[in-house]
């Protein structure tokens, strides 16, 4: 029966916080499983639909027509006088910044997974990026009523693709059309969605002949996977004692927490099947603040490591992990609490850009209602009115007490276009609107090309820029007409050179004089840009030092191929010379220019491209001409697998090959065929193609 929100008071002991993330593929049912934890938690009192636009999470005009979730939502809510503090995140690529940054400041997650599909190439990456932020997870293996549902097929890919250990919570109760409900178990009991068309009862009874010996084989597969956990616990099921439910629960816990475990459920969100398990689940297994490890960070003045307690009477700590602009409030900053408490009206340090600021209102927030509160506590994730600094990734602390936490890390944009206002009342407004679309999303940026005069905006993909356009035209009134999408090309070298940079001007009176030479190597992929200074003796005063690496940022801003940023570059100033009255931070700025431009030119400069992972799913009797059109795109095909009456193919491929590519499938497929891409890596442009490319140029 649904648990509801306690009625005296929204404040729960930190032991029954659960902050938790739903995350999975696109399309695998996130959006629609938390409508039903929703539902069922009494947070809401009639099921949201995404067909028919109507769900708590997606809110935005452009989810609810598009019925994919765009921005992460946060949303408070209560189940069995527990608080859970859920945000729903994307499942699409292009959003993936909206996945790390939850990530970042969940304990926990919910894992969705499409029974029929199984384990698709963004479940894999964003497992990836939940091992990398050590959140531990349950697993929801959803659709089971859908045709082609195997719930066995899918725990096998869990193991195989994710390397995780699944345990079964929960079996299913028929498959496809006739599934009913699921066993528990630990409990042996079964739930069958009987009683009403939304799911808020059920039936509740002991399991029947017909299932018995299949629940003793998966139970005992279960028992076996918790007693290995626990040297007590093994003790006991090797001298066939079996533990209690109790004790079964608490290490299962413990293994969960570890991530050693995954409790994995199954049901139909959209049948409203199986939902409450998992809720159970989350209770029983998932961790609350104190459960994990003190957050770590280190102090800004000395750098020496230092921990925060997630308890009240700790110095406050808090992430910023999300910025986003109301039409109403403004500037909305979504903070996790770590420790300490924070008060609407008090002053706190934004650690990471050393500036004081004071804290406005404080809310609990519901998807897009919310309720104002006068403090939070550790353990809590809430929204905060009235930070005029503060950017996604600043750590709020206690002024006397500085901690500065883990920055969260998002990939760079692969996709830019230029974008122009209609009309010069547009012109105005879209500057700052475009400035606060780059506030609320760290893989959103905007530059002028000085050159043409044109406004350049970059993020990771087509459709991500689309959306941006869109908001722009609804939520800021500004109209902008936008170029095609260009591929965002690099520059780097391929060996070690030298260059000289002199910059010498007399033109009566006090002149100019820069002299530096400069030594660069080329750096692994990703690794980006370093300079340092080799510089011992007077060759070069200290304090022009500075001027010279700001000239060789300028500089790598411009390639010497064709005018594409450079990256993966070691920089190294090793002599020059200087002029006691000449010599001036512009001198030596330009002449820094003029020696990487040098340098440059003679260490064999490459372009390289984005490549994208790209997992293609045709009808079988397609496969050949997809498979033709794939290597004419100068894909390289990793492999396929079989799945139904679909081959799924993985392969790699160059962005800039992959433009327009769903046009492509939907016609070489009859409409039947899809695809996922994902960045992958920058890789070397052919010759013949970085020919074609810097004469198109010209």
């Amino acid at each position: 029966m649904a648990q509801q929100k306690p009625k005296t008071d929204r404040e729960v002991s930190i032991e029954k916080v659960r902050n938790i993330g739903v995350i999975a593929h696109i399309d695998a049912g996130k959006t629609t499983t938390t409508e039903r934890v929703l539902f069922y938690t009494g947070k809401t009192h009639k099921i949201g639909d995404i067909d028919e636009g109507t769900t708590v999470t997606d809110w935005m005009d452009q989810e609810r027509e598009r019925g994919i979730t765009i921005v992460s939502a946060a949303i408070t809510t209560f189940w069995k006088k527990y608080r859970f503090n859920i945000i729903d995140t994307p499942g699409h690529v292009d959003f993936t910044a909206e996945v790390e940054r939850s990530l970042r400041v969940l304990d926990g997650g919910i894992m969705v997974f499409d029974a029929e599909e199984g384990v698709q190439a963004q479940s894999e990456t964003v497992w990836r990026q939940a091992n990398k932020y050590q959140v531990p997870r349950l697993v929801f293996i959803n659709k089971m009523d859908k045709t082609g549902a195997d719930f066995e097929n899918t725990l096998e890919m869990i193991k195989d693709r994710l390397q995780a250990t699944p345990a079964v919570m929960t079996i299913p109760i028929g498959k496809e059309h006739d599934f009913k409900g699921c066993i528990d178990l630990l409990e042996q009991k079964m739930f069958t969605w009987d009683k009403d068309e939304i799911g808020i009862e059920y039936t509740t009874k002991d399991v029947t002949d017909e299932y018995k010996e299949e629940v003793k084989k998966w139970r005992s597969i279960l028992i076996e996977q918790i007693c290995s956990e626990d040297e007590a616990l093994l003790e006991k099921f090797l001298n066939d004692q079996e533990p209690t439910i109790e004790e079964l629960k608490a290490v299962l816990r413990k293994a969960t927490i570890d991530k050693k475990l995954f409790p994995t459920y199954c049901g139909s969100s959209l049948r409203n099947k199986g939902v409450q398990p998992v809720l159970d689940g989350v209770i029983d297994f998932l961790p609350s603040p104190i459960d994990l490890p003190p957050v770590s960070g280190f102090d800004p003045k000395t750098e020496e490591k230092l921990e925060r307690k997630p308890q009240n009477d700790e110095p406050l700590s808090a992430l910023l992990f999300k910025v986003q602009t109301d039409p109403h409030v403004g500037k909305l900053s979504y903070l996790r609490v770590y420790s300490g408490v924070l008060k609407s009206g008090s002053s706190v340090l934004n650690v990471t850009r050393q500036k004081s600021e004071r804290i406005g209102r404080l809310l609990l927030m519901h998807a897009d209602k919310r309720e104002p509160i006068n403090e939070a506590h550790a353990g809590e994730i809430i929204a905060c009115i009235g930070l005029k600094e503060s950017s996604t990734g600043d750590t709020l602390s206690d002024p006397t007490n500085p901690i500065s936490l883990e920055n969260i890390s998002f990939p760079d944009p692969v996709i830019h276009l230029s974008i122009e206002p209609a009309t010069k009342e547009d012109q105005e407004k879209m500057g700052t609107a475009l400035h606060r679309l780059s506030e609320e999303d760290p893989t959103f940026s905007i530059k002028v090309d000085h050159e043409t005069g044109q406004t350049i905006i970059s993020g990771m993909g087509e459709l991500h820029l689309e959306i941006l356009a869109e908001r722009l035209r609804r939520e800021f009134n500004v109209n902008a007409n936008t170029g095609k999408p260009q591929v965002a090309y690099r520059e780097t070298i391929k060996t070690e050179a030298q260059g000289e940079g002199k910059y010498i001007r007399q033109t009566g009176g006090r002149g100019q004089y820069g002299h530096c030479l400069l030594r660069i190597q080329p750096r692994k992929r990703g690794e980006g840009f370093e300079f340092v200074s080799e510089i011992r003796g007077a060759s070069i005063p200290q304090n022009f030092i500075p001027s010279i690496e700001k000239g060789v940022k300028e500089a790598l801003e411009k390639g010497v191929i064709s005018s594409y940023p450079m990256v993966d570059i070691r920089v190294a100033v090793y002599d020059g010379s200087f002029h006691e009255v000449d010599s001036s931070d512009m001198a030596f700025k330009i002449a820094g220019s003029i020696g990487l431009q040098d340098a440059a030119k003679k260490a064999d400069p490459i372009l390289i491209e984005p490549i994208m992972k790209i997992e293609v799913t045709s009808p079988s009797d397609f496969l050949g001409a997809v498979m033709g059109d794939l290597s004419s795109r100068r894909a390289q095909i990793l492999g396929t697998e079989e799945r139904n009456t679909y081959t799924i193919i993985n392969a790699s491929i160059p962005l800039a090959e992959a433009r327009g590519y769903a046009t492509v499938i939907r016609s070489l497929t009859q409409g039947r065929g899809s695809f996922y891409m994902e960045p992958l890596i920058y890789e070397e442009v052919p010759t013949n193609i970085m020919k074609d490319l810097v004469n198109s140029e010209k």
